[in-house]
């Protein structure tokens, strides 16, 4: 039994200056008014733990009493028999507010690790300044959104700098430079060049040779001159009219280079070359819409691409005006559906391209996004994740053809910076490509009878998306996956077991705990464990949403709980979220190989702060599925 401990006493009036500047320094004391503070001081009780002194036990019944960590460590443990399960609360942490809220009991046995001070507060007196102070109201019901608010703040000033640096006359023109600019050689007659202008809607058309050497250039404001000379004909070939010899740069030279240039010989297009050949082309547009990159530009981008290079072109905008947005304080939730839209139009205009190449028709089969992309949270750096559903009728002879087919798409997106999936889940693939009964079956096959091994591959099938063509295809897939679950205990028990193979990296003080490197990895030790939660608690429950917010979300409603105790699942996966992106953005890693690894010295105070709650959130979800679906 642990020694009993003191009970509560009022701080005497000569130490409430003295705890007014201590608790000051900690969220949300630091956005209260003074007297504010003092209304919470005035109403608290003091109290001082040993080691050992329990402060809060489930048998205490429902939770009464609010609790500020003014000095020491309290360590809350889910089940005497396994210490893994325990991490430590710190000075300024506030406990237990979710059972407080939820009027309940704590989950947790929450003791001294050391000499303890603590303030407790009533819950009458909690609403009470809840009622007077904003700030404290807002805290107490969004306590993880509220620490992500103010780390997006000190996000944006970092950011914003730096992309208006990226975004100023001083960018490289190898940046900034339209890649694969529209071409021909000299011979090519005006009029089929005037066609490929309009058709293609640019206003230069640069000439060179077959090793791409620069020999010169036409624009829509040569053509007045050129009409109005004798013997002009449509069918002359270009390089009677052309201008000769042409004003270029090197990728090397600067936006500021080619103003500079321009504004000199009175041209509107710069040629930018690399050790003499052809690499891209900058207009006097391009230089004076750098601040001005959106979404319809992005967009008209992809959908006005005729080849596999310019949406590879594309697909660099995307991560451009991916970090623009994240600059001006997008959150992460928002930018990775945007990042997600945009790959799937990407994707789409790819699959149309080399349709029509192969003529192949779309609509009679499905491409099916998989993992990250089917549930529209696709990061910067992302790999394939895709799958071909055809009719049950298809042959044998027309599946090889659309596999050749999809094959092609896999390399095209590969070369627009999406990697081939390591696990081979692309829909270029025989296992990946199959008729609508086969895929019933190997489905069936997963829930009623898979082993763990087979569950751990297939997972992400379990978060499919139609994305072109017939999406009748897929409906049959995702009932028969609802109806199997609901019939197959074993199935939600063996995803559990899987799930729970990786923790949360906290020491046992429940700080965030770091690799050998100094670091950790942000997917497989951070998202990963929201995402593979969230998945289960959907098909457990018979939600169809296929987004981990949108399935935390109705879990959470399904299960009964109060909002605040899955918002804080929610805003801590997206804050794991917003930290990938920085370190995918270079913002906060020192290894260009690992896309997902954070080093932890790259973090300011707040963001540390916030990644040990987030990490703890993440054990609170993996001890639910421990206590519901393994025991």
């Amino acid at each position: 039994m642990p020694p009993a401990s003191p009970a509560f006493s009022r701080p005497a009036a000569d130490l409430i200056g003295h705890l007014r500047a201590q608790v000051r320094q900690w969220p949300p004391f630091q956005d209260m008014p003074p007297e504010d503070v003092d209304a919470f001081l005035t109403h608290c009780e003091q109290r001082y733990l040993e080691a050992g002194d329990v402060l809060l036990s489930p048998d205490q019944g429902t939770a009464g009493t609010l609790f500020l960590i003014r000095q020491g460590t309290v360590t809350s443990t889910l089940d005497a028999s396994a210490p893994e399960g325990s991490f430590a609360y710190h000075a300024g942490d506030l406990l237990p507010v979710a059972a407080l809220l939820a009027r309940r009991p704590v989950q947790a046995t929450y003791t001294a690790a050391g000499d303890v001070f603590v303030l407790g507060v009533s819950v009458a007196d909690v609403e009470a300044l809840a009622a007077r102070s904003p700030a404290w109201a807002d805290f107490l019901q969004r306590r993880v959104a509220r620490m992500l608010e103010m780390s997006r703040q000190a996000l944006r000033d970092t950011l914003t700098s730096q992309v208006l640096a990226e975004q100023s006359m001083e960018t490289p023109l190898g940046d900034l430079a339209a890649a694969d600019p529209v071409r021909c050689p000299p011979e090519m007659p005006l009029g089929t060049v005037l066609q490929t202008l309009q058709a293609r809607q640019v206003g230069s058309m640069l000439v060179a040779d077959a090793e791409d050497r620069l020999l010169g250039i036409f624009t829509r404001h040569d053509l007045p001159g050129v009409v109005l000379r004798p013997g002009f004909g449509l069918d002359q070939p270009i390089r009677e009219v052309m201008q000769s010899p042409v004003y270029s740069l090197e990728q090397t030279a600067t936006a500021q280079d080619a103003a500079l240039l321009m504004s000199q010989h009175g041209i509107r297009h710069v040629p930018v070359t690399r050790e003499g050949r052809l690499v891209g082309v900058v207009s006097e547009r391009d230089l004076f819409a750098l601040q001005r990159t959106s979404l319809q530009q992005v967009s008209g981008h992809i959908r006005r691409a005729r080849s596999d290079v310019e949406l590879a072109a594309a697909a660099h905008e995307i991560r451009r005006f991916a970090r623009q947005l994240l600059a001006q304080g997008v959150q992460s939730r928002s930018l990775t559906q945007l990042i997600s839209h945009l790959n799937d139009r990407l994707t789409q205009r790819l699959l149309a391209q080399h349709a029509a190449e192969q003529q192949i028709d779309v609509q009679g089969l499905c491409w099916v996004a998989l993992g990250s992309e089917g549930r529209s949270e696709q990061t910067l750096s992302t790999d394939q994740d895709n799958a071909l559903v055809v009719p049950d009728a298809t042959d044998d002879a027309t599946l090889d053809r659309l596999r050749v087919w999809a094959q092609g798409v896999n390399r095209a997106l590969d070369a627009c910076g999406y990697p081939w999936c390591k696990g081979g889940i692309m829909a270029g693939q025989p296992a990946c490509s199959r008729r609508q009964s086969e895929w019933r079956s190997r489905f069936t096959h997963w829930i009623e009878q898979g082993s763990p091994q087979d569950l751990l591959q297939a997972s992400i099938f379990f978060d499919l998306r139609p994305l072109a063509g017939e999406a009748a295809l897929v409906a049959p897939l995702r009932e028969r996956i609802a109806e199997a679950v609901q019939k197959t205990p074993r199935f939600l028990h063996l995803l559990a077991a899987n799930a729970l193979r990786h923790r949360p990296p906290l020491t046992w003080r429940g700080q965030a705990e770091a690799d050998s490197d100094g670091g950790l990895d942000l997917k497989l030790q951070g998202t990963a464990l929201f995402v593979d939660a969230a998945r289960i608690l959907a098909l457990a429950h018979g939600i169809d949403a296929t987004g981990t917010r949108e399935r935390l979300m109705g879990a959470g409603q399904a299960l009964g709980l109060q909002p605040q105790e899955y918002d804080s699942w929610i805003g801590a996966f997206e804050f794991l979220q917003s930290l990938r992106l920085r370190v995918q953005m270079g913002l906060a890693t020192t290894s260009a190989e690992r896309p997902n690894w954070l080093a932890f010295d790259t973090l300011s105070d707040i963001d540390r702060r916030i990644l040990a709650a987030s990490l703890r959130e993440a054990r609170r979800l993996q001890q639910r599925l421990e206590m519901d679906y393994l025991r």
